[in-house]
């Protein structure tokens, strides 16, 4: 794939600037002073990457004059100085040559407390310059919501967060997005687009660092400004601006790092503190994802402290044929959930050479689907639509939903044993054993779980698992923060526990667990060649 990298930023490339709105942009942000600025006087500190950037922004237009740019994504590692930036830009709109009477500037962030974090830089900034001072009011109360008034033109600057009402009465002039890796749901994502269509020449700056999983808000928006920097989607209204590393990377190369930190060549972040961590992260595997993901910008497709290397569980997919699956020795797990999470059912084939082919069914109910949709940032119909998982009418996920599976599986495949967690499912786990099937239960204590979880690990880790690549398996496996007690057991945790899920992985663990230990309930004298208890 073509590189992400914006090139741009540093090679001194001429910017349109045709009616020097480019010019003016960066000249009052240059007149700024910052309370931590080390410059004389404490002037804004505008580097030239920052300063191509605002170029880049404001100056290219449209032949009526308009700016061309609609959106900004902004990707860039921890300590780059991005909320200055940001907060710089909001005053350009809120009192700069980018202002309009009564403009509405949003700082958009996934809680209030760091809302008010981008917030309190703008304040920052007005407070330290007298001309700023005078025609502002702030409203910086715990209690009430954070604002700065513009006597200018009644304009506004206002703190919001994702986890508060969603914005339908606004129309935004900025927006500026903070770290959207760490929203939960859309509804202000929403709500914040389509306010901003009810005014020409607004302008929404996502600016973020990397985030974790592959599904929700973030991850869509990500993969789109991944699109239209290597020319996949041809958008000029829309800039994205990934301080990434490329395939291929070594994480530990220095020179890695002062490509996706734009700011170490003016000292900040700090490079003794990277070495530092980079040194804990080498022999930390939760340290290491932690520091590719902050400090060096990789989207990372699981949790902080992830169950198994995903690395090589991403390498291991194969497009194995079911059919060739029928003669190998099957187990399968069970993890039923009525409502609030899925029911999942995933099986484990053992080769004969060692390797485990996993494959999984869920099942949702179909009642309130569109809203948990928007809950959870999480696309269920399309899922549904693509066949990867069975929805289920109705309020709840029935038993016989998952029965029905259960009893297709073992009419088509070698299954050994059927693992599962009594809890809410011990009477269709009866009538399934009554009908011959093999039923194993497996309670969701530490004792059990722990060792079914180590055998996922070690079969993963181990380049022994194969899977197709199922989109909603990985899901739940990148929602796993796993938790290692004092003997070393490890207990599968959700990492978001409000609208995270990990059926999929637990009913794995179950599957993986079984097949390793090797057990079954059918008795030794009635496997065939045993010749049993009346033999001759």
């Amino acid at each position: 794939m073509t590189s992400t990298y914006p090139a741009w930023v540093f090679d001194g490339s001429p910017i349109p600037d045709p009616l020097g709105h480019g010019e003016r942009a960066v000249q009052f942000l240059r007149r700024l002073k910052h309370p931590a600025s080390t410059a004389p006087r404490r002037a804004f500190q505008l580097t030239p990457w920052q300063e191509r950037i605002v170029r880049r922004i404001y100056g290219p237009r449209n032949l009526d004059g308009s700016r061309i740019v609609k959106e900004v994504f902004l990707l860039i590692p921890r300590g780059n100085r991005k909320t200055s930036l940001a907060a710089a830009l909001a005053l350009l709109h809120l009192l700069g040559p980018e202002r309009v009477p009564g403009g509405q500037i949003i700082f958009a962030a996934c809680d209030r407390e760091q809302a008010g974090i981008g917030f309190r830089e703008a304040a920052d900034v007005v407070r330290e310059g007298k001309t700023l001072r005078a025609v502002t009011k702030i409203y910086d109360a715990n209690n009430a919501p954070k604002t700065i008034k513009s006597a200018l033109d009644g304009s506004t600057l206002k703190a919001i967060s994702s986890d508060g009402k969603a914005q339908h009465g606004t129309t935004p002039t900025f927006v500026l997005v903070d770290e959207i890796h760490a929203w939960r749901g859309r509804d202000l994502w929403e709500a914040l687009k389509s306010g901003m269509a009810k005014r020409p020449g607004g302008l929404t700056v996502v600016a973020t660092t990397a985030g974790r999983g592959r599904e929700g808000l973030a991850a869509e928006r990500y993969t789109y400004a991944r699109k239209v920097a290597v020319g996949e989607i041809v958008n000029p209204e829309y800039l994205p601006i990934l301080f990434e590393p490329q395939e291929g990377d070594d994480w530990q190369d220095e020179a890695l790092w002062q490509r996706v930190n734009p700011g170490l060549a003016y000292g900040f972040p700090d490079l003794d503190s990277l070495r530092s961590m980079a040194r804990e992260a080498a022999d930390n595997p939760a340290e290491m994802y932690a520091f590719r993901q902050f400090n060096l910008n990789e989207w990372m497709g699981n949790s902080q402290t992830p169950l198994f290397n995903f690395e090589t569980y991403d390498t291991r997919r194969f497009d194995d044929d079911e059919d060739d699956l029928e003669h190998l020795p099957c187990y399968l797990g069970i993890d039923y959930a009525q409502s609030g999470d899925l029911a999942a059912i995933v099986a484990a084939w053992r080769h004969d050479d060692g390797q485990v082919t996993i494959k999984p069914w869920f099942f949702l109910q179909g009642e309130g689907l569109q809203a948990r949709e928007r809950l959870e940032g999480v696309p269920y119909r399309q899922w549904i639509k693509d066949g990867l998982v069975i929805e289920v009418s109705g309020p709840v996920v029935t038993q016989q939903a998952v029965q029905d599976q259960i009893t297709e599986i073992c009419a088509r495949h070698q299954v050994e044993e059927v693992a599962y967690d009594p809890w809410k499912f011990r009477a269709a786990a009866t009538e399934l054993f009554n009908d011959g099937i093999p039923m194993v239960e497996v309670r969701q204590g530490l004792a059990t779980m722990g060792p079914a979880n180590g055998e996922l690990i070690r079969a993963v880790n181990g380049r022994l698992i194969r899977h197709d690549g199922h989109p909603v398996l990985r899901n739940h496996f990148a929602g796993v923060a796993a938790v290692v007690n004092d003997t070393g057991l490890i207990r599968q945790a959700k990492a978001d526990p409000q609208h995270g899920h990990i059926d999929g992985s637990v009913a794995a663990a179950m599957a993986v667990g079984r097949l390793a230990l090797g057990s079954t309930n059918q008795s030794a004298y009635n496997r065939p060649g045993a010749g049993g208890i009346f033999a001759f």
